[in-house]
């Protein structure tokens, strides 16, 4: 195994940008999206003019091989180096990390297995708290704006921490900060560096139009930011976006609660709605109309079974 990541420098100043394709390796949209645009570079075809762009085709290499989402464990969480690596992503954080800090904006290509639409994970608002203090704000979800999708999610790191610390009032005696560590991910480590990133979920893993979609974002996020000379991408109108906020996660109590039915992302929920059953035959009702996000009939006791997200009227909201 070996990483291997391609830059492009312009001869004007501008943005250091990286896009990172199969984080996760069952999620190939990215690798091809990067390889076409890499190869039109590479032809001539297309030219980076200002700035640099850093291009990571297969950011897990062992996931990759193996057709999976992982090697041994999700690159995407507990992102940080570490001294004395336990395994593969490990060894890949300890490459990563140092990487993506010599860069200003990251744009994190991935895809997920139920059929929906694309959609983008944008960070906080701009904030000096403890959990994930930002700065970018405007210009993260202006970027986000001209990916070429139109459902947009924030909310991931303040609701994960939020299930992580009631977890830890039940006594399971885990660290509260190691739980919170293992919430960040590439784009998380991005903002924590001063830089600015998002993660684009270009749809379903075998979808054929994933690619197109990945490709069509590194395209709008190349013009946007002025890596090539082309005209600037528009960004999509307000009227036209689904903007949603994470703003709860229901845990696994017993390894045999269970859905009601299959979820997927997205699907919406009224209030009342019954969405699972707990082992003991008690109900789990929606407490409020919403969007289920990230439903996993996988998950163990005390870990993550599915997130709600509400409409977020205020996406535009900076501060």
């Amino acid at each position: 195994m070996q990483f291997k990541s391609v830059n492009y420098t312009g001869l004007r100043p501008g943005v250091k940008l990286i896009v990172t394709g199969a984080v996760h390796g069952n999620e190939t949209a990215g690798t091809k999206g990067i390889l076409r645009v890499m190869e039109q570079i590479d032809s001539g075809a297309l030219t980076v003019a200002a700035g640099s762009v850093t291009f990571v085709p297969i950011t897990n290499p062992l996931a990759y091989q193996l057709g999976q989402r992982a090697g041994d464990r999700n690159l995407n969480r507990n992102l940080f180096p570490n001294e004395n690596p336990q395994d593969f992503e490990d060894h890949i954080a300890n490459w990563l990390c140092p990487l993506l800090a010599q860069h200003e904006v990251l744009l994190d290509l991935h895809s997920f297995n139920a059929q929906s639409e694309p959609f983008v994970m944008v960070g906080p608002r701009n904030n000096g708290g403890l959990l994930q203090p930002f700065e970018h704000a405007q210009k993260e979800r202006a970027l986000a704006r001209v990916l070429g999708v139109r459902r947009f999610v924030d909310g991931w790191l303040a609701t994960y921490g939020a299930g992580v610390k009631r977890r830890a009032k039940g006594g399971d005696g885990l660290d509260l900060e190691l739980q919170l560590r293992y919430g960040v991910g590439t784009t998380e480590f991005m903002r924590s560096t001063g830089g600015y990133a998002l993660t684009l979920e270009c749809g379903q893993h075998a979808d054929p139009q994933a690619p197109e979609v990945a490709y069509r974002a590194i395209m709008n996020t190349l013009a946007h930011l002025g890596v090539i000379d082309a005209p600037a991408p528009e960004p999509i109108p307000l009227d036209q976006m689904e903007a949603l906020s994470m703003v709860e996660v229901h845990d696994k109590l017993h390894d045999d609660d269970r859905f009601v039915k299959t979820w997927a992302s997205f699907d919406p929920v009224k209030a009342g709605d019954q969405i699972g059953v707990r082992a003991d035959g008690s109900p789990v009702h929606a407490e409020f109309d919403g969007r289920i996000l990230f439903p996993d009939t996988n998950a163990k006791a005390n870990h993550e079974w599915y997130y709600m997200t509400r409409p977020n009227p205020d996406f535009e909201r900076y501060e």
